[in-house]
This record gives structure tokens, sequence and C-alpha cells, in this order.
């Protein structure tokens, strides 16, 4: 899984960090990816943060 932030969509609210606070930080107004994942229980913890994004700036894709 790599995951990405849509800046165009990302309202800067920080739910994903709070909820994945490991994850993505808040940088001038705007989400951040600051590391992947790298387990199935991170993973989980990044498609948590994804269904409660209030505009689905979060974007999930495949690797490789």
């Amino acid at each position: 899984m790599k995951v990405s932030i849509d800046e165009d969509k990302c309202i800067g609210c920080g739910t994903c960090s709070a909820m994945a606070g490991d994850f993505f930080k808040l940088e001038n107004g705007k989400a951040k990816v600051i590391r992947q994942p790298t387990n199935a229980q991170e993973e989980e913890m990044i498609k948590n943060a994804v269904n409660f994004c209030p505009t689905g700036a979060i974007i999930i894709s495949k690797e490789g």
C-alpha cells in the first residue's frame, strides 16, 4: 500500500493526523504523509483515517 494526499481536496481539518499521527501531519494548512505503512496493522490505521476524511483527500494505491 502507498498513501498520498490530494492537496487540492485537503482542507487541513487534521482528522488524519488525529487518527493516525504516525503517518500524517499538518504543514502549511495541508496534510502531509510523513511515512508509509509497513504492516497490516498500520494499513488498517490508514484505512480508518481514509474513512473519516471529510473530503476524500487521502489516496491509497497499490505499490509496485
